[in-house]
């Protein structure tokens, strides 16, 4: 039996607790994963708050990594001792996206990452990069990837583009990374001065106090000369989209990746339109993207910016942290 944390139907933190779980032997096809580390994103706070509550007692938490112990008949890809990381959607392995809603999510519609030992398909899992605790691994699997996705597959982003990230949290800063080492130009957004000189030091060539310039777009704008940003990562939601538009380009690419701000709100249509942009949901992604982000990251030496991190015990109190909003980078569970 292994330590595992189990959030009770319909989720909140008070009704988070330690248990203990077995982990079969694994089947033909499965790999047995002693884990390491996990991080928090908003959808995991979404189903342990009670936010998005879990319709029946789950192991919650989306990001996972660790090393392999056992591998079940035929499987080729892992061998003992392998440092692995999870993937988002275990049956999206590559092409066009296939899946819709979380139903088989690991920590909403399955169980997730937030115990010692798990046994599941191999499919479930990449390599981790080369020198990475897993507790950095585990940054990949949500925001990482999203991130990713958003510039290289969904915005083919090019050197000499110009990227804008919002706040500081684990997509908008893995972007900035991202962005910078193709090449690219980035504005990054964020309501704390403080955080605005963390974002410099990690490379922003410009950055905008949002709650003291309203109109940022129009702001990020001008620092193109007039043409408009590239991509823009839109985190924020509803309350953001607008100015998003306003600081891109014609025919610009807008990533549209988080509800921080809400579920619906009013839509600048005119701005679309007269602009032909590029409004594109993106949802994490496949495992063949996770595979390409890491050979890339094996390639260039990137590394995670982590906030803090907290034993598996304390993950109520890493979900307090995130509600804060104080952190920089991403929180991170080590098992």
């Amino acid at each position: 039996m292994a330590k595992a944390i189990v959030v009770q139907k319909g989720g909140g933190f008070d009704k988070v607790t330690l248990t203990t779980r077995a982990a079969p032997a694994p089947g033909p096809g499965e790999i047995q994963v002693r884990l390491r580390g996990s991080s928090l994103n908003y959808h995991d706070y979404a189903v342990v708050s009670g936010m998005w509550g879990p319709t029946e007692p789950r192991i919650p938490m989306a990001d996972g990594a660790g090393e392999v112990v056992a591998i079940g008949e035929g499987v080729t890809d892992f061998k003992p001792g392998d440092p692995v990381v999870s993937t988002f959607f275990p049956t999206w392995l590559d092409g066009e996206p296939e899946v819709e809603g979380f139903a088989t999510t690991p920590g909403d519609g399955v169980d997730g990452f937030a115990r010692e030992v798990v046994t599941a398909s191999a499919n479930g899992f990449t390599h981790a990069p080369r020198g990475w605790s897993a507790v950095e691994s585990a940054t990949l699997t949500t925001a990482g990837l999203t991130a990713w996705r958003a510039l290289h597959d969904e915005g083919r982003v090019k050197a000499g583009a110009t990227v804008l990230v919002q706040g500081t949290g684990g997509v908008s800063i893995f972007a900035l990374q991202f962005a910078k080492q193709a090449g690219a130009t980035v504005i990054a957004t964020s309501s704390s001065d403080e955080k605005l000189e963390k974002l410099k030091s990690l490379g922003a060539d410009h950055v905008i106090n949002y709650r003291a310039t309203p109109d940022w777009g129009d702001v990020a704008r001008k620092l193109t000369d007039g043409r408009g940003v590239d991509h823009v990562i839109e985190v924020g939601g509803p309350a953001t989209l607008a100015q998003s538009m306003i600081a891109t380009r014609v025919h610009g690419h807008i990533a549209v990746i988080g509800i921080l701000t809400g579920l619906a709100g009013d839509f600048p249509l005119v701005n679309a339109l007269v602009r032909q942009q590029q409004l594109r949901a993106v949802l994490v992604g496949s495992r063949r993207q996770q595979i390409d982000m890491i050979r890339a990251i094996d390639a260039t030496g990137l590394k995670p910016v982590i906030d803090k991190v907290f034993a598996l015990e304390d993950i109520v109190a890493a979900f307090r942290h995130q509600e804060s909003n104080k952190h920089f980078g991403k929180i991170c569970l080590e098992i």
